[in-house]
């Protein structure tokens, strides 16, 4: 098989290494590609996700048998759609069922028409209109922008006065066009995580759970930010939650979706939040998470390749049932100093494609090799370390060793990534 891979980030890594390992693929093109994933597949650094009109030549002049895209922005500008109009099987939802992620008012209304359950909320444009509506929640109050916007779209206000000048900031233009229209949510209290599942447009199966630290500092302190780590299984996601939210949450969307016209396909990413009555969804991404994909990714024990190839040709009932190994992964994400408002760019990285044993991996996230070799910094975040241990413990360990061994004085980590799972 001929596959063509979209993205370049440290999803993407995960992605190429695991598609990689299939005996199934004999050419594997990666668009544009970072300078991690150099060793698993062939690089096309000119042609960016977003650019659809590239990929689709490049997927035309390969013969791709199936195309796997990565990241949300290539689904928005609707890569899967002229994909479809050529019959070369994707990866990945139309720009129409990519609406759940692309816009939190459609995805809001969605389950709301769906009795699928989710928090109170209202969908405000004008910023008097938004600020006057505040009177109908109480504090902390969550803002969001209604687009997509890199994972930094959500605010949760402590009190009113932040909560208006959050929404003075998004409607003002603070995310372009992404935050033309802002949602304010009733705040959910419980603990959040991650539940994914595989659809072919008709059906579903479920793919694993992960938690994420969205935070950009120790103590779930600071601005929110895509992602500084994540672990996986969520021992918050007990059998029975998985359950219910398998049967409140996944399948009616994927069945509802289905009946409105718009089939999905692809992995849908649903962020939970375990509440007193259950799980309640918090949003939907039309893709796998990041850094939750890296730690599915190692966990998963098998090829990866039919799974996709079955949900992009819509038709899941031959496909192998998705196993994952016991025990626990986790990654640290070390991100560039100023992440997420200012990153710094530019600064030298030293030993980040070191062998670091069978049970480490990193994953290349933001970087770029210079003409001299070196690899420097050339994002926000830039390197995710995955470890595997027997437990969450031994797990941890292995990756803050492997993160010691990395000298990159112009990066940052958490220290505290699993804190949950260790007080557990």
């Amino acid at each position: 098989m001929k596959i063509l891979l979209v993205g370049s980030g440290g999803r993407e890594h995960a992605l190429a290494w695991k598609i990689a390992q299939s005996p199934r693929v004999s050419r594997l093109v990666i668009a544009p590609g970072n300078p991690g994933m150099a060793q698993h597949g062939e690089l096309v650094p000119d042609i960016k996700a977003t650019d659809v009109a590239g990929i689709v030549n490049l997927a035309q002049s390969m013969s791709a048998d199936l195309v796997v895209v990565g990241p949300e922005a290539a689904l928005a500008e609707g890569l899967a759609d002229q994909l479809a109009r050529l019959n070369i099987p994707c990866f990945g939802p139309s720009a129409k069922a990519a609406q759940l992620e692309t816009s939190k008012a459609f995805s809001k209304a969605f389950l709301a028409r769906h009795d699928i359950p989710t928090a109170r909320y209202g969908a405000y444009e004008d910023v008097a209109e938004a600020k006057a509506a505040l009177a109908e929640y109480s504090a902390p109050y969550v803002i969001k922008a209604d687009g997509l916007a890199a994972g930094k779209g959500v605010a949760i206000s402590p009190d009113r006065q932040d909560a208006e000048a959050e929404i003075e900031r998004m409607l003002g233009g603070r995310f372009g066009s992404a935050g033309s229209r802002v949602v304010i949510e009733e705040f959910m209290d419980g603990e959040e995580g991650s539940l994914f599942a595989l659809s072919d447009g008709t059906r579903a199966v479920l793919f694993g759970g992960a938690q994420d630290h969205k935070r950009a500092f120790d103590g779930d302190t600071g601005p929110n930010t895509g992602g500084m780590g994540a672990y996986s299984p969520a021992p918050v996601f007990t059998p029975d939650f998985v359950k219910a939210a398998n049967d409140l949450v996944v399948q009616p969307t994927i069945q509802k979706m289905a009946e409105e016209g718009a089939p999905y396909r692809g992995v849908l990413y649903a962020g939970l939040m375990a509440t007193r009555e259950g799980p309640k969804v918090v949003e939907f991404n039309a893709r796998f998470g990041d850094p939750e994909c890296q730690v599915l990714m190692m966990r998963l024990d098998g090829d990866i390749v039919p799974l996709l190839l079955a949900c992009a040709k819509g038709d899941l009932s031959q496909a192998p049932v998705p196993n994952f190994k016991p025990g626990v992964v986790i990654t640290v994400v070390m991100a560039a100093k100023g992440y997420p408002d200012s990153p710094l760019e530019g600064s030298i990285i030293r030993g980040a494609d070191q062998d670091f044993g069978p049970h480490v991996q990193v994953f290349h996230a933001g970087t770029k090799r210079r003409d001299d070799g070196s690899l420097v910094a050339a994002g926000g975040r830039v390197l995710n370390v995955c470890a595997y241990g027997a437990d969450i413990t031994e797990a941890r360990e292995r990756a803050y060793e492997a993160v010691a061994k990395i000298d990159w004085p112009g990066g940052f980590y958490r220290t505290d990534i699993g804190w949950r799972a260790i007080g557990r």
